[in-house]
């Protein structure tokens, strides 16, 4: 047997060892050794050429598995690549399906790696990143980090792992949530070599490895079997250290001393198959040429297997299958933790010794699990009582405008459209239910339809109550604000009309959202967060919503139509708010509710858009704004007109302006239907009455106004009498026409009778026989007959047409005030007498 040892790793000096005990030695059966992978692939690929079998016993360089390139090549240590297939069965074991792999760029970890890269190919389980690096790892391993990887299989040197892990503590890529599977042929006491090489602090290197798991060849089989030569494995170590003395020890130690066994056997199977077949053929026979007795020590050796101090010997097509052992890093020493059998390919844990940073493995990849963010169940509790509970008022509500129908107060206040106010209110009372269901209560599909079931309830609701409140406001507007009707009759039928209208135009737009972009569930996804409990895990929390493609155009097709509403609601009130009589002016509540439902609609919407992402938070305001809205509203409506029917039921649907006597409550009732008729009618009758007087003392003015230019131009211009006659005649019979249209006292009424009679209009152009001689107009027109003729008239005049305005006490015998000064210099108070004895 030639022997290639002590070549110190030059390929020039082994390969001329070879040549020259080739060329001067005798003929050589088989070669045993190659420890450099250099020297011993120069000298295998060579050895084709000589019929010649090597067995090596250290060389583990993946290269020499090729056997079309190293046909008689043979190892007793495993390749390299023979703890792939242990990785493997570990990362099965405990269910790593994700991993990623840090290489150093070296032909002999660049070839692990590849061959790794085939053994997981097909085995599910997924390469997510592989990474190399030359001299600085901290780039690979961000990399690594940013990819979200887990478990690292690495393929370094122990300069390189320093490095690697100084980067991991950086990286915090160390702990309960990654798990490095690293080379475990390192030297004991590796990472103090070259932790000084490294910027990294001794306690922070030792953090990052902690829990590591080295995997390399079992130098010795743990078993207590017998071996081929008769020790065990545990006899044959003691005997070694024994005979080793102080000298250093090499961990290939048993794959030499079974190397030498595996020489043995081949020869004795060589020769067994040599006597069996050719007697006169011997071993000895041997020669370089001979390629025959070459083929049969090959295929002996690849049949060769027994049981050596390392384990099972056996040959795979020249590659020994043997033992891959385990080892943590557990408290900065390494512990051996499992082991697996190639031959039986099988891994055993010894005794749950791996120890892990967390309570459990590492996960392959960060476990993201979606988690609902769904409504609290107290606070839908909560919310669900204070709903019942407006529910209840509203139904009381409802019971006591039912059974007090027939008083004049509700009578008076429509009670048909109160019920669907009281109607509008339950349904937005409804509504609050469906808000709080959500993903953890009803299915998806479920889920979806209650999206357009309570859009719809609510959107109904608001019309129904709004809608009733303005349309009832509206008759009053309709009958208080037209002077020219002295009736009107505005029955319900025609308020339901009018909020049925309203209601069609919601369906319009519903069915048209419904039909062109129904609502739709989609779930919002948000930023990962830690576990509260604590366990390798993310969570990913996610939100249904009630969204559609075109979703701002619907809401502000429906906000402006409900704006609209809003607005069409304030103006009634406005306009109403002077009508006196309780029963029918509810513009001051309606404008407090048209107030607070504003100002609340506004606030929640643009609380529940900034605070989507908490669906408990959005819910709570959303709810909240719907009890407040439905009940200020109910109560504002129905608690006023409780209180007034319990205290004081007659004092609401008087006039508060004008105190009926029972006489004309008397006849009033006999001539109308019913009281609400003749409220109407008498109020109708009374605003037309207030605005012909005002028309009235308007035209007045103006006249006084011409009277007083007639006086001036009297006294300074005789010559302007023609004009006055012709003129202001008419002006003078309008004034007396006006107080003719005041229907005032008998007694006034005489006197004005009594002066026309002594100063008929005819004498502005009759003749004085006494004066015969002068010109009759000029006579009758003198600045003289006129300045008396006015000193009498204008003090009757004035007392004539201002009692129409109140300026006169009906019952004064003469004018109150001077008659010289002027009507537009005096105040003149305002009086209804007049306009009450009318009615």
């Amino acid at each position: 047997c030639l022997p290639l040892s002590f070549f110190q790793c030059d390929n020039a000096k082994g390969l001329k060892a070879f040549y020259d005990a080739i060329k001067y030695g005798p003929n050589h059966l088989m070669v045993f050794g190659g420890v450099c992978a250099t020297v011993t692939s120069i000298i295998a690929e060579s050895l084709k050429g000589w019929n010649l079998v090597q067995l090596s016993f250290a060389a583990t360089t993946p290269e020499l598995a090729d056997k079309k390139k190293y046909p008689y090549f043979f190892r007793t240590v495993p390749s390299d690549n023979a703890v792939n297939p242990a990785i493997l069965k570990l990362l099965k074991h405990y269910h790593w399906k994700r991993v990623g792999t840090l290489t150093q760029d070296v032909q002999r970890f660049s070839e692990v790696r590849n061959d790794l890269t085939g053994v997981l190919y097909g085995e599910d389980i997924e390469i997510s990143d592989t990474e190399s690096f030359s001299n600085d790892p901290c780039t690979s391993v961000k990399k690594l980090k940013g990819n979200d990887v887990r478990i690292i299989l690495g393929q370094f040197d122990e300069e390189m792992a320093v490095k690697v892990f100084c980067c991991a503590y950086d990286e915090e890529m160390y702990g309960s949530k990654y798990q490095w599977i690293i080379p475990g042929w390192y030297e004991n006491l590796w990472w103090e070599s070259w932790i000084n090489s490294s910027q990294c602090l001794s306690k922070n290197l030792l953090a990052a490895m902690e829990g590591y798991i080295g995997v390399d060849f079992e130098p010795l089989s743990s078993k207590t079997n017998k071996t081929i030569s008769g020790r065990t494995p545990q006899q044959y170590e003691k005997e070694y250290n024994a005979k080793r003395g102080d000298g250093q020890s090499s961990k290939f130690h048993g794959y030499a001393y079974d190397g030498i066994w595996v020489i043995a056997r081949t020869l004795q199977r060589a020769m067994n198959y040599l006597n069996s077949t050719n007697k006169h053929q011997k071993i000895e026979d041997f020669n370089y040429t001979n390629h025959k007795l070459g083929k049969i020590f090959l295929n002996a050796m690849n049949e060769t297997r027994f049981f050596g101090v390392t384990g099972e010997v056996v040959f795979r097509n020249g590659e020994r299958m043997g033992t891959i052992k385990f080892t943590q890093f557990q408290e900065q020493k390494e512990v051996k933790v499992g082991e697996y059998n190639a031959v039986d390919d099988k891994l055993v844990i010894i005794n749950n010794s791996i120890r892990f940073q967390g309570l459990e493995p590492p996960k392959d990849k960060t476990i993201i699990q979606e988690e609902l963010r769904k409504i609290s169940l107290p606070l839908y509790s909560i919310l669900s009582a204070l709903t019942i509970l407006g529910m209840i008022m509203a139904s009381a509500f409802l019971f006591f405008n039912i059974k007090n129908r027939n008083q004049k107060l509700i009578k008076m206040s429509s009670p048909y459209m109160n019920n669907l106010i009281i109607l509008g209110g339950m349904l937005s009372y409804a509504s609050i239910f469906l808000f709080g269901l959500d993903g953890s209560f009803v299915s998806e599909k479920t889920f979806e339809t209650l999206c357009t079931v309570r859009t719809w309830i609510l959107t109904v609701g608001y019309t129904t109550a709004f809608g009733a409140m303005f349309a009832k406001t509206w008759r009053v507007h309709a009958i208080f604000k037209n002077v020219k009707m002295k009736k009107k009759i505005i029955k319900d039928q025609k308020l339901l009309g009018i909020v049925g209208g309203m209601l069609l135009i919601d369906l319009c737009i519903l069915i048209c959202w419904q039909v062109v972009d129904p609502l739709r569930r989609t779930v919002e996804k948000y930023n990962m967060e830690p576990d509260p409990a604590g366990r390798d895990i993310s969570i990913r929390p996610i939100l249904e919503h009630c969204e559609n493609t075109h979703m701002t155009i619907w809401l502000g097709i429906v906000y402006a139509y409900k704006g609209l509403l809003m607005l069409f609601g304030c103006f009634l009130a406005w306009e109403t708010r002077n009508v006196s009589i309780p029963a029918l002016n509810d513009s001051k509540y309606i404008g407090m509710s048209v107030y607070n439902v504003g100002i609340m609609c506004i606030i929640g919407a643009a609380v529940s858009f900034l605070t989507r992402d908490q669906p408990n938070v959005q819910f709570c305001i959303v709810a909240l704004v719907i009890i407040f809205c439905s009940t200020i509203t109910l109560c504002l409506v129905f608690v006023p007109k409780l209180i007034t029917l319990r205290t004081n039921p007659d004092a609401a649907t008087q006039n508060r302006r004008f105190q009926f006597t029972q006489n004309q409550k008397k006849e009033d009732s006999k001539t109308s239907t019913s009281v609400t008729s003749v409220n109407q009618a008498s109020t109708s009758r009374l605003e037309g009455l207030q605005s012909e007087n005002h028309r009235l003392r308007m035209k007045i003015t103006e006249l006084d106004k011409d009277l007083e230019e007639v006086t001036m131009q009297l006294q300074d211009t005789p010559e302007k009498t023609t004009y006055i006659k012709q003129n202001h005649y008419q002006d003078l019979n309008d004034i007396l026409s006006i107080r003719n249209f005041t229907d005032g006292k008998d007694g006034e009424k005489a006197i004005l009778k009594n002066h026309l009679d002594q100063n008929p209009p005819a004498q502005w152009g009759s003749s004085d026989p006494s004066r015969a001689s002068k010109d009759p107009i000029e006579d009758i027109n003198s600045p003289e007959h006129i300045q008396r003729r006015l000193s009498l008239q204008l003090p009757i005049l004035h007392h004539a047409y201002l009692p129409s305005i109140g300026g006169v006490d009906a019952s004064c015998a003469s004018p109150c005030v001077s008659p010289s000064a002027s009507p537009r210099h005096r105040h003149v108070p305002p009086s209804f007498r007049v306009m009450v004895s009318g009615l």
